[in-house]
């Protein structure tokens, strides 16, 4: 099932035939929804399908995802130094708090690994380091790299089926946010409308319905702090500050440490950005349309960083540091790390140097990814937001 703005998408990869069945059925399961909503559901629900739906989402599915396989590569496949930097942050949180880690999303379980080595180096392993993933798929693919690459590590490693009902420690999501279910809006002349899904002749559109609920309120407040003008499209995610406050019950002492991609509010909600942040992901490309094979493509939504510490520390976080990916990375020692290879050894150097540069350079992920810590009980600044691009304000 495909929408009818999906025609500049038919330019991407074909899929196989099974890809292709196991994408039709997730639209038809969809579509039963649909029809059992009286016609419509609000695109937060069909982002939760196609990503979440269990055994058939795209995150839920058997589809490989990281990687030049996949779909897209995140930071921490790009190269170890991203982990071994980290580690710095992560040691110091860990003194400060519990000797204990959770991961949320932990993709191949590369990053688990790179950090765990890094933190044995340093003498400052977790007790404990749990994986909390919603993926059966990714959970086994996890499982085997950490068992390859840190089997002498292994009885530290547990994965979680839930949120623990309480926890000390280090918290670590990267690129977990931007993958929660968002809703479209879109402001009108007179009235805010919430932008849902319907079915039309086999084919998933666009249907709008008047917002209503916490949802309308949200929308009307934005309207006020941002001045958004009739005819503004964008997103507003209830899930991720929601999670926020569901962690802040949890925390006792330590922080929450989260890596994503988006903006503070009066960049997301900026007058130039009109058609929100909506983006796809299929076999490296990226492109607009969330109805092009469901559950065979990430789908995703920038991140208000505002919303994310309003929520925080209005459920009793305190907020203990937000800066570009790059400026995080540099305060946490990238350079010594990427000094420990010699110049000289090009086959080792100058691939380093690459995938350093894409981590850091404001044209690939330097800038638009950003570093929030929210903690409870920290007594010294983190290290990590030690000096700052002075342009990452909330």
């Amino acid at each position: 099932m495909l929408s009818h703005a999906s025609q500049a998408a038919l330019s991407l990869p074909l899929p196989t035939a099974d890809a292709l069945a196991f994408s039709r059925a997730l639209s038809q399961h969809i579509s039963t929804e649909i029809a059992a909503g009286d016609g419509w559901i609000g695109f937060d629900r069909f982002m939760s399908l196609a990503l979440y739906a269990p055994g058939m989402g795209y995150y839920s599915g058997g589809a490989h995802k990281f990687g030049p396989a996949g779909d897209f590569v995140t930071a921490p496949e790009i190269c170890p130094a991203f982990a071994q930097t980290l580690g710095a942050q992560a040691a110091q949180i860990l003194v400060l708090s519990a000797p204990r880690i959770i991961e949320v999303g932990a993709g191949t379980g590369e990053f688990a690994a790179d950090l765990l080595l890094e933190l044995e180096r340093r003498g400052a392993l977790p007790d404990t380091y749990a994986i909390l993933d919603l993926s059966g798929e990714l959970r086994a693919r996890q499982q085997a790299t950490l068992a390859r690459r840190t089997p002498h590590l292994l009885p530290r490693v547990r994965w979680l089926e839930r949120l623990p009902e309480r926890f000390d420690g280090l918290v670590l999501a990267n690129e977990v946010l931007d993958a929660m279910p968002a809703h479209l809006v879109l402001w009108g002349p007179t009235h805010i409308a919430e932008r849902g899904v319907g079915v039309d002749e086999g084919r998933f559109v666009w249907r709008d319905r008047p917002a209503s609920g916490p949802l309308l309120g949200r929308a009307k407040v934005l309207a006020g702090e941002c001045e958004i003008a009739p005819g503004y499209l964008s997103e507003i995610s209830l899930t991720a500050p929601a999670w926020i406050t569901e962690w802040a019950g949890i925390l006792g002492q330590g922080a929450l440490l989260l890596i994503d991609y988006g903006f503070p509010r009066h960049e997301y909600y900026h007058p130039q950005r009109s058609a929100g942040t909506l983006m796809c992901h299929y076999r490296h490309r990226s492109h607009t349309d969330p109805f092009y094979l469901p559950g065979l493509q990430d789908i995703t939504t920038h991140v208000d960083f505002t919303g994310i510490v309003e929520a925080g520390c209005q459920a009793g976080l305190e907020l203990l540091g937000y800066t570009t990916q790059s400026s995080f990375l540099f305060n946490c020692g990238l350079t010594e790390i990427l000094s420990c290879t010699p110049v000289g050894d090009a086959l080792r150097y100058l691939p380093l140097a690459n995938a350093v540069q894409k981590l850091v350079s404001p044209a690939e992920m330097g800038e638009i990814f950003k570093v929030i810590a929210l903690g409870k009980g920290i007594s010294q600044p983190l290290l990590g937001f030690a000096a700052g691009d002075r342009s990452a304000t909330l």
